[in-house]
């Protein structure tokens, strides 16, 4: 099993999103702020077969796509310089992690269940 962790922007989470649950993938989504223009994106948590991370890697690949847009730097006050010129720069696409799973419990099951499944590791 392994565990997808994707960055993806806030204009491409929809669709990618709503492309890996028609495939059958669970997912869990965080929306974040971050990257020098400060713009929303958003954080999946995506657990699945190793035999499925090449499709859902595909399917990140097919939906998350870079554009470009302007940033403008903020004043280098003491170089005494105050101009700015807005710089253009490339966001979107996507960050991957895919991180191996030693283990997974599902939380929903009866506390007494999980005793029977963890052990002495909960004592």
């Amino acid at each position: 099993m392994k565990l997808i962790v994707v960055i993806v922007q806030a204009e491409d989470v929809g669709n990618l999103t709503e492309r890996l649950v028609k495939m059958g993938e669970r997912l869990t989504r965080l929306n974040t702020h971050g990257g020098v223009l400060r713009r929303p994106n958003a954080v999946l948590l995506i657990g699945t077969a190793d035999e499925n991370v090449p499709t859902v890697l595909g399917a990140i690949a097919d939906c998350c796509r870079a554009r470009t847009d302007w940033y403008v730097p903020p004043p280098a006050t003491d170089a005494g310089w105050f101009g700015f010129e807005p710089i253009e720069v490339e966001i979107g696409g996507a960050v991957v992690f895919v991180l191996a799973v030693e283990q997974f419990l599902s939380l929903s099951r009866s506390a007494s269940r999980l005793t029977e499944i963890l052990g002495p590791a909960l004592r």
